[in-house]
């Protein structure tokens, strides 16, 4: 099933770019955190890279190894106008699914506004699954939103929560405590980091 989500009418260029407002707005946030996490050179998996917005931004400023990936194979056209010059090509991903943990040793595998478009299992599985795919001190982080204490921090979040759950019973925020507890169990320890628009960045670290 097709979503709908703010970005679903994303603009798009003669040469197959889409233009995602949300992406160019939680960029420079995103980027400021990851600029202490990142080291030059490091191998960086992106899952779900959508647009590739994030990936033409991110890969040259960190000067990272950078490795988009994603569900939808409509992507890779996107994906490749914008970063093609400074990432790998799109690879075929579904990091809900066990068992995509063929090629580990990342130094970084990052997922932005993801958690809250997946099942509850499919989470689980990613983030297990992370873990394995992580070189020792290797990092997780997990950008979007979060319920704190089983409820959303704002009126727009309970909306946005509420239509989501109405186009799919299985999906909707995520709880923190849930996902920090899910990291524990596989391992990692947790920063959480405040983000503007009530969203969070959850950094983690192997322990």
């Amino acid at each position: 099933m097709s979503l709908r989500l703010p970005d679903s009418g994303a603009e798009v260029a003669p040469d197959g770019r889409r233009l995602a407002p949300s992406a160019t707005r939680n960029a420079g946030p995103i980027l400021n955190v990851l600029r202490r996490v990142i080291a030059p050179g490091a191998r960086v998996l992106e899952l779900a890279s959508g647009t590739g917005q994030h990936a033409a931004e991110f890969a040259p400023a960190l000067a990272a190894d950078w490795q988009p990936s994603d569900l939808e194979t409509g992507n890779f056209g996107s994906i490749a106008a914008w970063s093609g010059a400074v990432a790998r090509p799109p690879v075929l991903l579904d990091a809900c699914v066990a068992g995509w943990v063929v090629d580990g040793g990342w130094d970084v595998i990052l997922a932005v506004n993801l958690l809250h478009l997946v099942p509850e299992v499919g989470a689980e599985v990613l983030i297990a699954e992370a873990a394995q795919a992580l070189v020792p001190g290797g990092r997780l982080v997990i950008y979007g939103p979060f319920l704190r204490g089983g409820r959303p921090t704002s009126e727009g979040d309970a909306a946005f929560d509420a239509d989501l759950r109405a186009q799919d019973a299985r999906l909707g925020y995520k709880d923190l405590g849930w996902v920090m507890g899910l990291m524990g169990r596989a391992g990692l320890g947790v920063e959480v980091v405040p983000m503007p628009a009530n969203n969070l960045m959850l950094v983690t670290f192997k322990t």
